[in-house]
């Protein structure tokens, strides 16, 4: 039984998955550095305070952190205040989920700011009880306790909580701590969708899916 929801925000709800595997390595360049081939992956498990602090480490950066942050967090907010977008029918799956009374938050590695910028401009922030974000919580996606800290907000335990996710990293930490996973398609983690199927209690192509298995029933069983 559904009692409540946990959606992650980039690559779930919203297209903007490939802004984000390339950010880093747009930054480091505007810093005259070559991004190793690999980047992507490393920076990609990883809190928004590692990453920096990764490749100012690796590149040797001249920058502070605190400079760092800046320009990084400057370039993330244009980016969601004016261009993210949301997948189709994310807004009527989640507006049917809200005419149920089923309670959601999201849970994003995205820091608060851009999130609430892009959430609000396409009309989707009100669905939401609460915004959780990585680097508030102090928690990575490797970390169960992110799930677990959002299932308590919206009273529900972990068996009834479903967790909606595209990265294959993060619905096995859900999925490890009791919570169903809905996988959700994102094409920059083409390679991670056969894990991802077996993983996942439903796989959800895109939202049409998601609303036929609401209508049949499939996200109470």
């Amino acid at each position: 039984m559904i009692r409540g929801a946990i959606f992650d925000m980039d690559g779930t709800l919203l297209n903007s998955m490939g802004f984000w595997r390339e950010m880093g390595a747009r930054y480091l360049r505007s810093k005259g550095k070559t991004p190793e081939p690999n980047l992507e992956d490393k920076l990609f498990e990883m809190t928004m305070e590692e990453s920096r602090a990764y490749m100012r480490r690796a590149y040797h950066l001249e920058e502070s952190l605190d400079e760092i942050s800046r320009e990084v967090d400057q370039i993330i907010l244009d980016f969601y205040t004016h261009e993210a977008q949301a997948k189709p029918g994310a807004a009527e799956f989640l507006e049917e989920l809200r005419r149920a009374s089923i309670p959601m938050v999201v849970a994003t590695n995205t820091p608060r700011s851009p999130a609430e910028a892009a959430l609000g401009r396409l009309g989707l922030l009100d669905h939401f009880q609460q915004v959780f974000t990585c680097s508030e919580v102090g928690l990575s996606k490797t970390d169960p306790r992110i799930f677990h800290l959002a299932a308590r907000s919206l009273g529900s335990q972990p068996a009834d909580t479903w967790v909606f996710e595209d990265a294959l990293f993060a619905a096995r930490t859900a999925r490890a701590a009791g919570f169903p996973v809905a996988a959700v398609y994102d094409y920059v983690s083409e390679k991670d969708q056969q894990d991802l199927r077996e993983l996942a209690s439903l796989y959800l192509p895109d939202f049409s899916r998601a609303m036929a298995c609401w209508e049949a029933g499939d996200f109470s069983r």
